[in-house]
């Protein structure tokens, strides 16, 4: 390809629309062309990090590594992208592995031009850095959208351990009330051929209505002491003792039963025992179903409060307190199993900050993730939520080793972290940093061993 080709390829694109030719020209002059079959670009040959590159032909993808290791796509560069280092950028690490997706034909030119370029092509300089802000702004924006990603998926596994034990909960009880409606049935067919008195009916309903009460809450020696004592009264009357736990479940007093026992006929009582205890269990069967369910829903209505899935891409008033909550719904898993507390407090009638939920939850939940990966088994996690002038401030604060002095001013920088490799971008600070500056606020921290508290305000919606 000669050199005026070049030129003619690079004056097609989009780019360089508005660039003189004679500056093209100056460019080719500085410059070669590189090919690139597919795999991965061949760093022998070219440095993203020292040299720009505008591609003619062809398709780079950017990969970076997710949590566990592995490579996922990040993002795709096609023919008329600049890519590598642009003048004036501050770029100066590839975040992840670029690779050769389709062949490629770009022009290479490194950056020990770019002070001559600055000083003798004045349009190319600035195509080049309306290009590099239109690059950073789209950058930004695919962070964002895989920071929101990278949350969401990062919660889905402890998310759908949450999810799965009362829906199992729910689907195991449900299948036990066949059984239950069953012996209750069978129980009163029984009943019904015993032909008894209106005040032994009465004597039988009033013990069933007890099953109706809920239980007093009672310790777990409690409850076995109970279930003895009604399994010994039912084994006395030459009765199963396999009643005896839906009894004790219940609000029913052994007298009562006493009393059933002397109003009723000897061979009816087994009948009228049986069917007292198996609507006690459908009771019992019934309320747990329902705590399951609301449980599902609870968690359901946190997901769709975090994600904000129902709402509309528009800035809004965000419930900073509700986003709070929703988040450490979502972390509960995560705190349960390293059995830290997490403790959240809201001051009353906090004022809403203008802005967009999801992106503001997830600085809630990188923070709290973040605290919760500091402490120690049976550590503590304390976020507080106030008011200060027009501002909302959030404090979330963990009792862990703290952050090394040598390391303090680098927490916020991008792609650097202190967890081992593939366990985490280095994106989580730098991402809650963004976000709170998009939402004209600042973020900041104060850590020593023990304590580490990380301060978050946010400008508050004015009531009229």
């Amino acid at each position: 390809m000669t050199p005026e080709s070049v030129v003619d390829r690079l004056a097609a694109l989009p780019v360089f629309e508005s660039v003189p030719r004679v500056e093209l020209e100056w460019l080719v002059a500085h410059g070669d062309l590189l090919t690139a079959e597919v795999g991965a670009l061949p760093e022998d040959r070219i440095s993203p990090t020292e040299e720009m590159f505008v591609i003619l032909a062809g398709r780079l993808t950017l990969y970076v590594r997710k949590e566990g290791g592995a490579l996922r796509r990040f993002d795709d560069s096609f023919t008329g992208q600049v890519m590598g280092v642009l003048p004036y950028s501050r770029f100066q690490k590839v975040p992840g592995v670029v690779t050769v997706e389709e062949p490629v034909t770009a022009f290479v030119m490194h950056r020990r031009h770019f002070p001559e370029l600055i000083r003798d092509c004045p349009e190319l300089t600035t195509a080049l850095v309306h290009e590099m802000l239109d690059r950073s702004r789209n950058f930004r924006t695919l962070e964002l959208n895989d920071g929101r990603l990278q949350s969401l998926s990062r919660l889905a596994s402890g998310f759908a351990h949450e999810l799965n034990n009362p829906a199992s909960a729910a689907s195991r009880t449900a299948r036990s009330l066949v059984r239950l409606i069953d012996e209750e049935e069978g129980a009163a067919r029984q009943l019904a051929t015993a032909r008894l008195t209106d005040e032994q009916i009465a004597a039988i309903d009033a013990l069933r209505e007890s099953c109706g009460r809920v239980a007093p809450v009672r310790t777990a020696l409690d409850a076995a002491d109970r279930e003895d004592e009604i399994g010994q009264w039912l084994t006395r009357h030459g009765l199963a003792p396999a009643s005896a736990e839906a009894l004790a479940s219940s609000d029913l007093e052994v007298a009562g039963l006493d009393r059933l026992a002397s109003t009723l006929p000897t061979e009816a009582v087994g009948a009228a025992v049986r069917w007292v205890a198996s609507g006690c269990a459908t009771r019992v069967a019934a309320r747990q179903i329902e705590g399951a369910t609301r449980r599902i829903h609870d968690l359901v209505d946190a997901v769709k409060g975090f994600t904000f899935m129902d709402r509309q891409g528009v800035p809004e008033e965000v419930d900073v307190a509700r986003g709070l909550a929703d988040t450490l719904a979502m972390l509960e898993g995560k705190a349960r199993a390293k059995t830290a507390t997490v403790h959240l407090e809201t001051a009353p009638n906090l004022p809403r900050v203008q802005g967009f939920g999801s992106e503001i939850n997830q600085v809630w939940e990188k923070l709290v993730d973040n605290a919760l990966d500091a402490v120690g088994t049976r550590g503590r996690v304390t976020i507080t939520a106030t008011t200060r002038g027009d501002s909302v401030i959030v404090r979330v604060a963990d009792d862990g080793p703290g952050i090394s002095e040598e390391i303090q001013g680098r927490v916020f920088d991008p792609f650097f972290t202190t967890k081992p490799v593939g366990h985490g971008a280095g994106l989580g600070l730098d991402m809650a940093r963004r976000i709170v500056h998009l939402h004209r606020g600042d973020i900041e921290f104060t850590t020593q061993p023990g304590h580490t508290v990380f301060r978050v305000r946010l400008p508050a919606v004015r009531t009229p």
